[in-house]
Parts: C-alpha cells; sequence; structure tokens
C-alpha cells in the first residue's frame, strides 16, 4: 500500500488528487479538492491521504488545523488536528480487487505523528460500500433521510406519505414554478432566503456562510451542484443547494421564507429533484438529518421515504493520546472550562 498525502495549495498535487478523484466511477463530491477546501480557514491546510495498492485507492480529504490558531493555545504551539469536510467526507475506498486497508491505516497513523497532528474527526459516507475498513469502532450520530430513486417516478411518488401529495398539488394549483440554476444566477436570492431561514431558526454562526464560500463553490465545482428555486409570482420564496455526485444528489442548504408556506413549495421543490435526479439515473437523493433528533426538519425529509433512513456515522481517531489529554488539563486549568459530552476532540469541546 503506498500512503502519501497530497496538499491542494500545491499546483502539481492538486491536479494530481483531481486526476484520481476522476478515475473514480462514484466521485462523491465531498473528495473533491475544491469542495474541501471550502471548509478551510485561513492558516488550515486542505489535504488528501491517498493509499494505493493493486487492489484498490482510499481517498481520504482532510482540512488540518493549527492549534495555534486558538486562543487557548499555549505559545509556541506547533501541532494540528484534523477535520473531514462538512457533509460525508470520507474516508472512500474504490477498485476491484482486496486492498491492504490496515497497511493504509498503519501509514497514516505514522504520517500524523510525524507532522505532529493529534486527532481526526471523520464524517462518514452513509453507503457502506464505499468505505474501507476503519481502523477502530464507529459512532452513530442520529438517521438521515435517503431517496431511493430508480425509473418509476410513479411508484416513488406512491410512497411518499400523503400530505407531500397533497402539498405537491397545492403548490401547482397556487402557481409555485419550479426553476433548475446551474451557474448561480440567482445566487442574491438564495443568499437572501436561506439567511431569512437561519435567523427564523435562531441557528449557530456556523451555518451563516460567507458571500465568498458561495461564490467560490459556484466557481470552483462547475457541473457539480444546481440550485433548485421554487418562484412565485416571480420571486424566489424556497430554495435548496444540491450537490452532484456520480450517483447520489445531496442537499446541502435550502431555505424558504416564512410567509411562503401556505403555498407549500417546499414539497413541490423535493419532488422535482426527485424527478430531475431519477431522470439523471442517479441512485439515491439524500435529504440528510434535522436539527435535533426527531424535530420538524426530519420528520418533513421523512416524508419522501417513510422506510429510508440510513445512520450518519462518524469515526473518532486519537493519534496522540498523551498530547490529546495534555491539551484537555490544559484548557481545564487556565479557564475553568470542561468539556462537553460526546464532543470529539475533547479538547474542543
Amino acid at each position: 500500500m503506498r500512503h502519501r498525502v497530497l496538499d491542494a495549495s500545491i499546483p502539481s498535487e492538486r491536479d494530481e488528487w483531481l486526476a484520481i478523484w476522476e478515475r473514480w466511477p462514484g466521485r462523491e463530491i465531498f473528495a473533491h479538492p475544491e469542495y474541501v477546501r471550502l471548509f478551510a480557514r485561513p492558516g488550515d491546510r486542505t489535504v488528501c491521504a491517498v493509499g494505493e495498492d493493486e487492489g484498490g485507492t482510499i481517498l481520504f480529504p482532510l482540512v488540518l488545523r493549527p492549534l495555534a490558531a486558538e486562543p487557548w493555545a499555549a505559545p509556541g504551539e506547533r501541532r494540528w488536528d484534523a477535520v473531514s469536510p462538512y457533509g460525508y467526507g470520507g474516508p472512500f475506498a474504490f477498485g476491484e480487487g482486496p486492498r491492504e486497508d490496515g497497511a493504509f491505516w498503519r501509514a497514516h497513523d505514522a504520517f500524523c505523528r510525524d507532522a505532529g497532528v493529534i486527532t481526526t474527526f471523520a464524517r462518514l459516507s452513509l453507503f457502506d460500500a464505499q468505505l474501507p475498513r476503519l481502523p477502530g469502532p464507529v459512532e452513530g450520530r442520529g438517521p438521515n433521510v435517503v431517496r431511493a430513486l430508480g425509473p418509476d417516478v410513479g411508484a416513488i411518488w406512491m410512497e411518499y406519505e400523503r400530505s407531500v401529495r397533497a402539498n405537491v398539488k397545492t403548490a401547482e394549483r397556487l402557481g409555485v414554478e419550479i426553476e433548475l440554476d446551474w451557474t448561480g444566477a440567482r445566487l442574491d436570492a438564495f443568499v437572501d432566503v436561506y439567511e431569512h431561514t437561519m435567523r427564523r431558526r435562531g441557528a449557530n454562526g456556523w451555518y451563516f456562510f460567507p458571500r465568498s464560500f458561495f461564490e467560490d463553490l459556484t466557481r470552483g465545482l462547475a457541473g457539480q451542484y444546481v440550485f433548485f428555486h421554487a418562484l412565485h409570482g416571480g420571486e424566489v420564496v424556497s430554495s435548496e443547494l444540491i450537490l452532484v455526485s456520480r450517483e447520489h444528489a445531496y442537499m446541502l442548504l435550502s431555505g424558504t421564507r416564512a410567509e411562503a408556506y401556505p403555498l407549500r413549495p417546499n414539497d413541490l421543490l423535493r419532488h422535482r429533484t426527485v424527478q430531475w435526479a431519477a431522470a439523471e439515473g442517479l441512485r439515491a437523493y439524500v435529504l440528510g438529518g434535522g436539527y435535533e433528533p426527531g424535530d420538524g426538519v426530519y420528520r418533513h425529509k421523512k416524508n419522501f421515504a417513510p422506510d429510508g433512513q440510513l445512520e450518519f456515522r462518524v469515526a473518532c481517531l486519537t493519534h496522540d493520546a498523551v498530547a490529546a489529554r495534555e491539551l484537555e488539563e490544559r484548557r481545564a486549568a487556565e479557564s475553568g472550562w470542561a468539556p462537553r459530552s460526546g464532543y470529539f476532540p475533547r479538547y474542543r469541546g
């Protein structure tokens, strides 16, 4: 197993990363270097650990975060930790033969120790066939809704909850129209609707992305995203940003104006997404989960796939347990801080 780490800031390595991604039949958007780069702050590194042998390939995209950037860091801190990008960020595996996954993890752990990477938090694919064997247990973080697709959209329609079918018909009767936007032509409208929704829900600051985030996404990932806009009277009243991989579509971000709820635009928007994705030959449309277990957002999504739930899982890897414990003790000693239950890594909780 040949292990190496490619850095997206180095043009030749970024090109090599992209070439490997393009050889992958699945081409999940979450492993694309420009997607991973979206979630890197100034000072972070966007990298991909690659393992290759005769049996196949492992891609593990990561954002390396310097601990020196944290306000609680000690003077002279030079270590890092790692996180996979938002969504379902890897590691991913592909190939026809048996791989030496254990060899990849041994080499990767050695790289992390040498580079001063203390921990890694990995958000895993929902689809088991995309996962390599992992070096330790995984943790479930709640169900996500996955709408299986196929050529028989009529059968999919009948699998929706009755309320969805009624709401789609209501939206159509009231004149809601759906527009696909492959270029971000209505980006201003999307951002306005999205931020309106986040404010209404009291979302934390992480969900308020700067304008540059969307501009970088539309510029760097052409063909890998599409906006679905619900219009009424020519105005965008609901909108979703969909990520497009070779086999799957993913709802990344969405929003709806509160005053438009009686028009039922959400149901029509998601039904049209299902129709489009099925016509494109995609295998599944991933709607994701809710903000809290079993909340209204999750229940609404579940109406489109009553039997289509898969567990969202994460892997919490510690490469240097002594250093992780030292950081936790330092924070506790200096500020009276205590880690949040279930948070990883604990020293960031």
